[in-house]
């Protein structure tokens, strides 16, 4: 028994080890790795190195800011579970009473054989999905923060943003909101927290790489399901997202350190370092009717600040990364979800109920207003515009475009257009303003565990920075359940054969020696019959004799048995 089971031991240990290793390490199994400003290495080294705690190999320079971005988690609740506010059987709280007022026997007995149906088709099966959806969830908040501290302790960013959607519903009661809340900074993202409200307050400025605390905090964008679109954003649902996960809207700046100075000497002329801005919006009340309209103010008038602030146009020294949740729009057939809008009736507001993207209109005020891109060749650059990328989310299957204005004769007349990032000519053509923007694609188990990796560093050959997105995925939920499924399988298979071998040791000891001393008695038997033949023969009896004797004895027994 025991040698089969170690076959089988050897086998579940060799899965769980190659499994395990697979689930600790996949972003070095598939080359993932931020966009190096200078490689030397390929993807599979530099980040096992990375993981392993090795620095960077000489020669090879990792990009100053390092943006890991995660979108779409949704982590769901109780709205899914077993109400237990008339207990585990609902069916049967109403028994009692229904029992006193039955009038006879056989009505009861009809009562009876009703409510226990109920228990059998409806309770037994609900408190079974109940248990089934409690560990689902338990087991969906650390395969997503899995991905999170997988990734952040093999990739090592300098900032982490989540692109919205960081709940499941927007609906949810103050009490649900805050236990997802907790298990959001509790276990998905443990040891995270939310960006200060010193630095979200006005415009923060500091050194890029040398504040180590952007490590750690998380960029929390306002998605659908944690605030409503624009027809359902009250007041209250904003309140509490800001309180739990940081404002809705505000922009921070980092400015490039001479590899020469301090920050303390370089600082004297900080507008004249290259200057990195990450602007966190909310995009979900840009377009109309919205149900508060003074909250959809504050947006606008947050983006009508920003552009006032910012630096001129054609200072190329500057870029700016734009993180929000919906994506801007674009024609059908460019990404998986097209453009669809759809209103509350006249009873419900009538305000904006859903919406894939923004209205061409919303999104034109983000590439011309806060980019600056009109297109105009009298315009300040050349109506380029000014340097940057966007990052969305929203679209679960994730979506790579490039919006420009093509350059048709007629420049009044022209509209943006979206291409594919990967096909689109426009890219190369510096002529024509123009943009990329990334919606990544969901961190959900069901989208295979995505993560987006922006790298941003300034290029002084070209005098502008350059920014470069690249993607790594874990894969299905159902591949870390199958790991930790195989792990468990291994120790429980490992506790019982060290059980039976300690407990079956003694005895397959206590059988060899039954086995050896078998023969032992038989020839004490021996020794015991020879010992009373001898006797008898010193009493005058042969042995020899007495058994020819027994013989004749028998041969004559037998002769009178026989007729005659």
């Amino acid at each position: 028994m025991l040698r089969y089971l170690g076959q089988v031991l050897g086998v579940f240990v060799t899965l769980s080890l190659l499994s395990t290793i697979y689930l600790y390490f996949y972003p070095a199994f598939h080359a993932c790795a931020f966009p190096p400003q200078v490689a030397t290495e390929n993807s599979y080294v530099t980040t096992f190195k990375h993981a392993a705690g090795f620095s960077a190999p000489h020669g090879h320079i990792d990009a100053p800011f390092r943006l890991l971005a995660l979108g779409d988690p949704q982590l769901e609740g109780d709205s899914s579970l077993l109400n237990t506010t008339n207990g585990y059987f609902p069916s049967i709280a109403t028994l009692w009473s229904d029992l006193s007022n039955a009038e006879s026997h056989k009505s009861r007995l009809s009562v009876v054989a009703h409510h226990l149906w109920n228990v059998i088709v409806g309770d037994v099966p609900w408190i079974l999905y109940t248990c089934r959806k409690t560990v689902d969830l338990w087991g969906n908040d650390y395969y997503l923060a899995h991905i999170y501290r997988t990734l952040h302790r093999s990739l090592r960013p300098t900032h982490v943003t989540v692109l919205g959607d960081l709940l499941g519903s927007q609906w949810i009661s103050d009490d649900e909101f805050e236990r997802r809340g907790w298990r959001y900074w509790n276990r998905v993202f443990r040891g995270g927290r939310r960006v200060e409200d010193e630095v979200t307050s006005g415009i923060h400025l500091g050194p890029l790489g040398q504040d180590r605390s952007w490590e750690t905090r998380i960029i929390n964008v306002a998605g659908n399901h944690d605030i409503g679109y624009a027809g359902d954003i009250t007041t209250k649902r904003m309140d509490r997202f800001e309180r739990v996960f940081g404002k809705a809207n505000w922009e921070t700046r980092f400015a490039m350190q001479p590899g020469n100075q301090t920050a303390s000497e370089s600082y004297t002329h900080v507008e004249s370092l290259p200057e990195l801005r990450l602007v966190v919006l909310n995009s979900l009340n840009l377009d109309t009717p919205a149900l508060e309209p003074h909250l959809q103010t504050e947006t606008y008038q947050f983006i009508n600040d920003m552009i006032v602030v910012s630096r001129p146009v054609e200072d190329t020294t500057s870029a700016t990364i734009l993180l929000t949740h919906v994506p801007l729009h674009k024609e059908a057939g460019v990404c998986v979800d097209g453009p669809y809008f759809s209103f509350h009736d006249e009873d419900h507001g009538g305000g904006l109920k859903e919406q894939n993207h923004l209205s061409y209109e919303a999104a034109r005020g983000i590439l011309e207003g806060i980019y600056g891109m009109s297109g105009n060749p009298n315009a300040p650059a050349g109506g380029l515009g000014r340097n940057g990328i966007i990052l969305t989310g929203h679209d679960h299957e994730g979506c790579d475009v490039y919006h420009h204005l093509p350059d048709d004769e007629d420049k009044e007349a022209r509209r943006w257009k979206a291409e594919s990032w990967a096909t689109s000519a426009a890219k190369q053509d510096d002529s024509i303003p123009g943009i990329r923007e990334v919606t990544v694609r969901s961190m959900m188990g069901g989208f295979g565990g995505n993560a987006g990796l922006l790298s941003a560093w300034y290029d002084p050959a070209l005098d502008r920075w350059r920014l470069e997105h690249s993607t790594c995925a874990l894969g299905t939920q159902h591949i870390w359940w199958t790991v930790h499924v195989l792990q468990l399988i291994t120790v429980a298979l490992v506790v019982s054969a060290l059980a039976d071998f300690l407990r079956g040791g003694v005895p397959t000891a206590a059988k060899s020696e039954s086995k050896v001393l078998k023969p032992r008695r038989r020839a004490t038997t021996l020794d015991r019959w020879l010992e009373t033949a001898n006797g008898r023969a010193n009493d005058g009896s042969s042995p020899i004799a007495t058994a020819a004797s027994g013989v004749e004895n028998a041969a004559a027994r037998l002769s009178k048995r026989r007729p005659p």
